[in-house]
Formats: structure tokens, sequence, C-alpha cells
């Protein structure tokens, strides 16, 4: 069956709960102080089934007080249906409410004329032609006028047939989205529990379920769904829908929040959006101005800044500005909004989310975020994820973080990233980056590996963390092993173990260095298993203390083609004297079987060594699993 949302609109006292129980039979004020008072204070709801179509109703406030109440129904409507009594004609509300709709986007409805049994034909027609100039230009334009009595029935069958032919020009809604449901009421249902309303923008929720509360984070699991006060096995997009949660108390619950599949959408508190300020406003809309925003079903405060040079837009202008939430929000580009000031409040802009996902920008960033914007406000979706993509830099994007900008499923995500390929973007190891961010990022890291070898020509390279820290802090990890591996690939680098060096690189000594380094090799080989320290090595080799450090890159040479071995320290051998040492192990074991264990004092007897150099040579030994600790004694394995 095909499901709707009509919305009503209108004026206090204008009849739209009447209409809409004579209707569908259900009184839409569900409050003791809306029967008392006889007026709506908070959203009801109604349902009519007109042949193979559902037409959910929401019933909102009209009184001026209740806008935000209004406000947090009126959002995931499909058509309007505004509501203009007969006897009063276009009234204040009428317009604010008319105006919401039209800053929301909403595309179709029909304008219905009340009460008409209060009046005599002549004012009916005045009424007629007010409706008609309240409407001119407008997606209202050339809609249906219907004439009812909710207190006689005339019209109403008129009206039926008028909501059946409207229905049929609603298309369905797009499958592209992730499950959104943004809560409008929650309470507590004797024997099941919490039970969230709200109507489904997107997506389908089914029982069993699990979903995210947002902003909070908090996981619930889905008991049981209704659609119009009927169980369900699952409630779609386009269906005023309540579920029956478990995992959350209905205390934690309120007005605004979300539900979304886990980790698919992310709160917010920045958004770049385009405003459309109403030229009914009293003032332009000012940087640093706070306003009640009204998004999804949430009412939150906010920052404006206009990123404009005037810092302002005027009233019935349009501009590119970013708003800065007192409070996180959830919020998926192409979603519309409400603005209204902050005291008094009235309404006085509404826009589209444009960047959800924002961060702070700057005096000197007011040029640069014309161009992009406008692609976010107009572009197709493959340029409007390269604009995302471009404005996330060097980090790129993974394609959980494009869910939480667009609110895309996988399928979406999988399509449009194919398309965007081909034109700037290109994947490294899973996240999209712009083909020439990942171009400079290659360069950059061979130009930097080339510039150590010229700096430090005996060093076998340049530390692989040294690379990442000094040209990929603020890079995804995913780019830097992506570019990595490239450059291996085509054979500009090459990785050893925890460097990186350049394919052509070779260590290439002077004479002097060449003497230097078979000084300090004979000079440890000599020495055997009483090795010498670094320092007297120098000594001996007359490297003046100026040259120590130079000295320092010939001993990394010997430690990086294993002529050396650092044991503890500082504290080097030569691998002869190790490899001695370690068949003297070997023999000590077979000569000790089945046991195979020595002692410290076995070992300083072996080795021929004094503890100084014996206790280090152990741990040595452990580390390379030749012994292992049993005890007081080690074992040896090989």
């Amino acid at each position: 069956m095909h499901s709707i949302i009509v919305g009503t609109a209108g004026h206090i006292d204008h009849g739209k709960s009447s209409l809409v129980q004579a209707l569908t039979g259900k009184d839409p004020d569900r409050l003791p102080e809306e029967k008392r008072r006889g007026i709506t204070i908070d959203l009801g709801f109604a349902d009519l089934k007109l042949g193979d179509t559902s037409v959910g109703f929401v019933d909102v406030p009209g009184h001026e007080r209740f806008v935000k109440n209004m406000l947090a129904g009126v959002h995931g409507i499909d058509a309007v249906a505004l509501v203009i009594a007969a006897d009063e004609g276009v009234m204040p509300q009428t317009r604010e409410h008319f105006d919401i709709c039209r800053l929301l986007a909403v595309q179709r409805g029909l304008i219905v004329i009340t009460k008409t049994d209060l009046v005599e034909a002549e004012l009916l027609s005045l009424v007629r032609a007010e409706a008609e100039e309240l409407v001119a230009g407008s997606f209202l334009a050339g809609a249906p006028i219907m004439e009812v009595s909710a207190r006689t029935g005339t019209g109403l069958a008129e009206f039926r047939e008028a909501l059946q032919s409207l229905a049929a020009d609603v298309p369905t809604r797009s499958g592209d989205y992730v499950t959104r449901l943004p809560i409008d009421r929650a309470f507590t249902m004797k024997g099941f529990g919490a039970v969230v309303t709200g109507t489904l923008v997107s997506g389908r929720i089914g029982v069993g379920n699990e979903l995210e509360l947002l902003p909070g984070g908090a996981r619930v699991r889905v008991r049981g769904v209704q659609v119009h006060g009927a169980a369900v096995a699952e409630a779609e997009a386009g269906q005023r829908t309540a579920v029956n949660l478990a995992g959350v108390d209905t205390a934690e619950l309120e007005r605004g929040m979300v539900l979304a599949p886990i980790g698919r959408l992310r709160p917010t508190q920045i958004i770049d959006v385009k405003l459309d300020v109403l030229p009914s406003a009293s003032r332009a809309v000012r940087n640093r101005a706070r306003l009640r925003v009204h998004l999804g079903s949430a009412e939150v405060l906010a920052r404006v800044k206009v990123l404009n040079l005037r810092g302002e837009v005027p009233p019935g202008e349009t501009a590119f500005a970013q708003l800065r939430f007192e409070t996180p929000v959830v919020a998926v580009h192409g979603e519309r909004f409400i603005v209204r000031s902050y005291s008094p409040a009235a309404t006085i802009a509404g826009g589209l989310v444009l960047d959800p996902q924002a961060t702070k920008r700057r005096g000197r960033e007011l040029a640069r975020a014309d161009g992009p914007l406008q692609v976010l406000t107009s572009g197709e979706p493959a340029e409007k994820l390269a604009v995302f993509v471009a404005i996330a830099g060097n980090l790129g994007l993974r394609p959980a973080e494009i869910a939480a900008r667009t609110g895309w499923n996988d399928e979406v995500i999988a399509r449009v990233s194919r398309q965007a390929q081909t034109q700037t973007l290109v994947e490294a190891a899973g996240v999209l980056v712009v083909q020439d961010n990942l171009e400079r990022l290659t360069r950059d890291a061979v130009a930097a590996v080339k510039l150590h070898h010229q700096r430090e020509p005996l060093a076998r390279g340049l530390p692989r963390e040294t690379l990442r820290e000094r040209l990929f802090a603020h890079a995804a990890p995913e780019i830097f092993r992506a570019v990595m591996a490239r450059l291996e690939q085509d054979g500009r680098l090459v990785s050893e173990k925890d460097v990186v060096r350049a394919s052509e690189h070779g260590r290439s000594l002077s004479p002097a260095d060449t003497r230097l380094r078979t000084e300090i090799a004979s000079a440890y080989e000599r020495a055997g298993l009483e090795a010498p320290s670094f320092d007297q090595v120098l000594v001996e080799a007359g490297v003046p203390p100026a040259q120590r450090a130079h000295g320092r890159k010939i001993l990394q040479l010997l430690l990086d083609d294993h002529t050396l071995v650092r044991v503890q320290g500082e504290m080097f051998f030569h691998t002869a004297a190790i490899k001695r040492l370690q068949s003297l192990l070997r023999q000590y074991a077979l000569d000790h079987q089945p046991d195979r264990l020595i002692d410290v004092a076995g070992f300083k007897e072996l080795a021929g060594v004094s503890r100084k150099y014996a206790i280090p040579l152990l741990e040595y030994f452990d580390r390379e699993r030749v012994t292992r600790r049993a005890g007081d004694k080690r074992m040896i394995l090989n």
C-alpha cells in the first residue's frame, strides 16, 4: 500500500483538528488540556485509508506559542493541507505556517477552506480570492481549493477524492538512504516499556533491529513496530511509525533524538548551510546572532557565521552560512531546516544542510567557500562526493564518513564512489582521496627520502616512522600505507625493516671511512667477549672528539651489516665472538643432557668473562631464544 504523510497547517481555531476527525473518525487531540481548552497544543496523529493509499495525518497546533511543536511534526510531510477558516480568512499563523512549508521545500498540497457553514457565499468567495493571492507563485499556486464543513459534512467527499488524487502524484520515497527516524514523541506503554514515534523519513525499521539513539549514542533493540496502531514486522519510509524499544528507559528519551543504524550517522555541532531569509523578516540575519534552529524534530540554539564579506543576510536574500550549535545535533546533507529568531521567537529563515560535518571557517576562508558550497547545493552526487573528499584533505574519506555526511546507504556510496573515481578521486586502501593530493604526497615522500640520503649518505635510510610523522601526520593511516606500497611497487623506494631508502641508494665509503670501519671492526674482533666501550675504540683509532658523531655513523654501518651486535645499550660485540660463544653453549648442552641447564657461574666460566659481561650476554641470548630462564638457571635451547 502506498503511504503518504499529510500535515495540516493554519491559524489557531481554524478547524484543523475537526477536519482530521471528520475525515478519519479519530480525534487527534489526545491531551486532557487540549480537550479542556478546545485547542491543539501538541502534535496529533490520525490515519485514513483511501483505496490502495494510506494517508497519515500530522495535525499541528496553530497557536503562535506552539509553533515549535508544529515544527517538530511538519519536517517529514509529503504534502500540506493549508487550512483557512471561512469566517476569518488568512491570519498571521496561516502565513507563518505557509512560509514554513515553503522553506521546507514541500512540493505538494491543497487548500482547505473550513467552516463554510458559518458564512455567506459572497464572503466565501472573498476568502477564496485571499487564499489564491497568498499562494500565488508558490508550490500551491493552482492547487485544489476545497470548501468543507466538518460540522455538516459538506465537501468532505470531494476532499477525500482530492486527497486520493494528490497521493497518486506523490512519488515513493527514495531507497538511497539509511534508516532515519526523528523522534517526536516518547512515552511508556504498560506491559511494553519505552515507545517512540515519528515519521520514518528514510530506510526501514523491523522487529529485532539493533539501532542507535543519537546524538547520545545509546544502543537499543526494536521489540515491536506499529504503523497507524497496527503491529507490523517492518515499517517503511514515509510511514508514521511507533517503535517499542528495549535497552533504554523512557526517562532517557526525548523529542529531537534520532533512531538510526549503529555507526552510520554522527552527531555534529557545526554545519555549512544555504540560508534563505524570508522577505517578511524584520531584520537581516547577522554574524554571531543567536538563533533557534529546527532540524528534524529537534529545536537547538545556534550562532550563525555568514560566509560573505558583508557578514549578514538581508530579508529576502540567500547566502551561504555556518551554524554552530550549542548542543550536538544529527544532520545529513540535503536536509531542510527552519530558523526562528531567539527573542521574540518568530520564523525568519530556513535553508538546506550542505556539509553536516563542517569545521569552523575563518574569515580568510570566505573567498574559497563559495565554489564548493555551490556544488553541494546543486551538483550531481559524484560532484558532491568530490567536494566532501576535497574538504577532508589528506585525511580522505572512508565509506562510514561518507555515510555520516550524506545518509547514503552502502549501495549508493559504492556506486557514487565509482563514478567519482573516474573524475578526480582515487581510492587508497579503502579511503577516497583527491588524486592531486595523493600525487603530491607521493612526490613529497620520494623527495624527503632523497634529501635524507644527501644529508646522511652513510645512513641506511630514513626511519619509516619519521617519514610518516613528517608528511602524513594529518593523513589517514591507510593513505600512508597506500603511498608506500605504490612507491615500492614502482621500484622508487625500498622498505627495510624500520627504514625507507631510495632504490638507487648505496652507501659508498671514502678511503678514510673505509680505514675507520676496518679499525673499529678489528678492535671488537680482537677484544672478543671483553668488548671495550665505543668511545674507547674511537680514542684508540685516533678519532678526535669533534668527529665522534661521524664515527657513530660508521658504527651503524657495522650494525646494519651484522659485523657487530648490540647486546645491551652501549655494549657491542663482534659477531664472530657471539657465534663462538653460541657454539660453546651448544656443546655444553650436549654434555649436560637431558637438563641442558647452565647457571651464571657456569656461564662465566664457559665464556671466560666477568659478571659485567655475563649477565648482558645471557639476557641477549634469552631475547634471541638461544636460552630460556628456568628459575635461577638457563635452559640452552639450541
